[in-house]
């Protein structure tokens, strides 16, 4: 098949790779109709994270199931499904407590960006649509695989309830979908930290009733000054860079908590202010299997459309653009077709 490789800090390729096929009776095979570059896909793009030459890269995807293993039975061939991207067998003390991303079985979709993807958990982690969905819902689809349901858990664990004021640091398609999340769980303002006018517009869209264009120190005055000095209820952090980390405790009210979803990179917390000020920190990689029955629902309502959030569609032959595009801030995020 052809997939996405990389090679090197800024070196993507789309070239000819060895299929994946059944390893483990629980296996699943799903040719993929639509797959995603991830923020977090430009780590190792910009040199941040270790490269292993030639490696398949690319852990979002959505299509149809060529080939299941033997203990495969909730899954059948010719299903559409959603892909977590973090594979779960549902079944374990983890999943059991809603921990599906800490599964005793854990995989991680490797060729998102192919033409094929091997799933390692089929039954735990698949969730099937009725049907093959039109065309016009596979974007939305597709964010369910990662950021919708990665925003989803920043909103969660930072405690987002009905009346509050959040803050979402991070304009990103995971700060995006923390926006959208907010609204739907109730919070009565959400501030969008954002200084880009076409995510501003996706995040107005999405719920955020005020955007806060500064940033660091300027940025944490200004929501102070929203909230007439008291800070937010919660705070969803969507990047993993430490002045990420640092304007989001620094707008965090005494007594909230801080959900984080964003990769840490460089990150150091600042001890004392949680301890003097009780502000928590929770979150991590978002158990995506947890949210997909209710966001699934959410987007085939109506009630979301968490799609918006891929402003550029290319063929996967065009990855390597498809990452420049997003390096370069031109694109929020990009849908790869094969």
């Amino acid at each position: 098949m052809r997939a996405t490789t990389i090679h090197a800090p800024g070196d993507i390729r789309f070239e000819e790779v060895p299929d994946p096929t059944i390893e483990e009776p629980t296996d699943a095979i799903i040719k993929v109709v639509a797959g995603c570059i991830c923020g977090s896909d430009l780590w190792p793009y910009r040199g941040e994270n270790d490269v292993d030459p030639g490696t398949t890269i690319g852990h979002e995807c959505v299509g149809v199931v060529e080939e299941v293993g033997s203990e495969v039975s909730r899954t059948k061939v010719g299903d559409f499904v959603i892909v977590p991207f973090c594979h779960c067998d549902n079944t374990c003390p983890h999943c059991v407590a809603g921990m599906q991303s800490a599964c005793v079985n854990l995989g991680i979709t490797q060729s998102g960006q192919g033409e094929y993807a091997r799933v390692t958990q089929a039954d735990g982690s698949l969730v099937a649509t009725d049907g093959m969905p039109d065309a016009n819902m596979i974007p939305s689809l597709l964010a369910l695989t990662d950021v919708m349901a990665t925003g989803w858990h920043a909103a969660v664990a930072a405690g987002v309830k009905p009346g509050d004021t959040a803050v979402v640091v991070g304009d990103g398609a995971v700060g995006l979908s923390g926006v959208l999340a907010a609204a739907q769980l109730g919070a009565e303002r959400v501030v969008a930290m954002s200084r880009h006018e076409p995510r501003q517009e996706i995040a107005r869209a999405f719920g955020a009733t005020d955007i806060v264009a500064e940033r660091g120190k300027e940025g944490g005055a200004r929501i102070m000054e929203l909230t007439d000095g008291v800070g937010a209820d919660a705070v969803l952090e969507c990047v993993g860079t430490d002045q990420a980390m640092k304007t989001a405790f620094a707008v965090a009210r005494p007594g909230s908590t801080v959900g984080f979803v964003g990769v840490p990179h460089g990150v150091e917390l600042p001890i004392r202010r949680m301890f003097q000020k009780n502000v928590g920190l929770a979150g991590g990689m978002a158990p995506v299997r947890r949210y997909l029955p209710d966001l699934l629902e959410r987007v085939l309502s109506g009630a979301i459309d968490p799609g918006r959030v891929f402003d550029l569609t290319l063929p996967m032959a065009e990855s390597a653009e498809g990452y420049r595009a997003m390096d370069e801030r031109r694109a929020i995020k990009v849908l790869l077709q094969p």
